[in-house]
């Protein structure tokens, strides 16, 4: 009997080590198989509004059904919005010297540019009434009041009231993607078409022997209506207090962008799982991936101000995964939003693992999703691994994740949760709000 007695505790820890360790498996396997899926090719970058923000939304709202967690969105788990309802470029055509440009290129129409037609032959440097002018940017003189799309509709408001029938611009400084991205603009039309040129066609157009030449332009625009889609889960424990838990998933379009934010999005599938699984009894939790983070935080603005059957007031604090696959021992875990509420410090020192190197970040109004909780008088707190980006957009991929490391961001966001449960509800730190 001896013998057995010291045996048993010894075979308890190894059981307990094991199923530890078959835990964090599972997680790790998880997390890899998000992240992967997140990334592929066919979700072209997540990026709001797009087809691969869709995809993505599909994959997020079946993960939550399988954990169990409940819908809790205006249609199932979604939850849509609107980004902006505007009008795009649609058939544009320019030829120059019966050669035809390429839109959105080689010419892109500007956004305030009216939807006409224009045809003449043009002389440099002669701006003739009734014709179409050519506009030089580089001598445009520079207004530190405007942006450069602001310097070029003063221009044309300017030509347009000279008796210019439209208005090319050449030799800018801007590639044709930021060009392009003017158009996520509301901007009021003028009565003459512009558009704006690139480097190539500037050169022609800016020859010294350059003779007449023949333009025929025709701008045309088609209504556009943005929406994004927030994906919004449940775990209802009959609580007086609620959590929201929240990362978004969307991304610029363009990369894998497995740190930007599918590292978070993973996480939070991954904590959603843990909690729905836990015993606690004075939460609630609401698992929220945001949509719209790179348009303005417009899905965690429209949730804050659209939460209908999630009562604010009851809210407890937010906690926002934003890139979080980067952990560094050196840079450590940066966790921002902690002045908005003062007792979080202690909060978190008194579950981090002495073998992670937390760094303090009191700001509660950075550029993420949680601001637009702490502006609802609610505490929050930032995850965050890659301050510094140092992991290059173009690289930005499944295999660049350290996996170990957003499991141990996992396990302390869940060790926070667990601490807070016996807590009184967490103080807004007012103070902090007038700053």
């Amino acid at each position: 009997m001896k013998k057995i007695t010291w045996l048993l505790p010894l075979v308890c820890t190894t059981l307990f080590v094991d199923a530890q360790k078959k835990s964090d498996r599972k997680t790790l396997s998880n997390l890899q198989t998000h992240v992967t899926y997140l990334c592929s090719d066919k979700l072209e970058g997540r990026q709001t509004g797009a087809p691969g923000e869709q995809l993505a939304a599909a994959y997020l709202s079946s993960q939550l059904e399988q954990i169990g967690i409940s819908p809790k969105g205006d249609n199932g788990f979604l939850q849509t919005f609107t980004i902006r309802e505007g009008r795009e470029p649609d058939n544009c055509t320019l030829t120059l010297n019966h050669e035809k440009l390429v839109s959105g290129k080689q010419f892109i129409p500007l956004p305030f540019s009216a939807g006409k037609n224009a045809k003449g032959e043009v002389l440099p440097a002669v701006n003739e009434p009734d014709n179409i002018w050519l506009i030089n940017a580089a001598e445009i003189e520079a207004d530190p009041h405007k942006s450069n799309m602001g310097q070029y509709l003063r221009e044309t408001q300017v030509a347009a009231k000279s008796g210019a029938s439209a208005v090319i611009f050449y030799n800018g400084r801007e590639t044709p993607e930021e060009v392009n991205s003017w158009h996520k603009q509301n901007v009021k039309s003028t009565s003459i078409p512009a558009v704006w040129v690139n480097s190539d066609i500037s050169r022609i157009l800016a020859k010294d022997d350059a003779n007449a030449f023949q333009i025929d332009m025709k701008v045309a625009f088609k209504p556009v209506k943005i929406t994004g889609t927030n994906v919004i889960g449940f775990i209802d424990n009959k609580a007086p207090k609620t959590v929201i838990i929240g990362a978004h998933y969307d991304h610029l379009g363009k990369g894998g962008g497995a740190d930007d934010n599918a590292s978070g999005t993973a996480a939070l599938l991954e904590l959603a799982r843990m909690l729905k699984s836990g015993r606690f009894k004075n939460h609630n939790f609401v698992i929220i991936a945001f949509s719209g983070k790179e348009e303005g935080l417009a899905g965690s603005s429209w949730f804050t101000t659209h939460s209908e059957g999630i009562d604010l007031s009851q809210v407890n604090y937010m906690i926002n995964l934003d890139i979080v696959g980067d952990l560094n021992a050196a840079r450590g875990l940066q966790i921002g939003g902690t002045s908005s509420y003062t007792g979080w410090p202690e909060v978190i020192g008194s579950v981090a693992a002495k073998d992670i190197r937390v760094v303090y970040d009191a700001n509660n109004t950075s550029e993420s999703d949680h601001t637009s909780f702490y502006k609802k008088n609610i505490p929050v707190l930032y995850f965050y691994t890659n301050a510094h980006k140092s992991i290059p957009e173009a690289e930005d991929n499944p295999d660049k994740i350290n996996y170990d490391g957003t499991l141990t961001v996992i396990k302390l966001v869940y060790d926070i949760i667990s601490k807070t449960d016996n807590m009184e509800k967490l103080a807004f730190n007012s103070t902090t709000a007038s700053k």
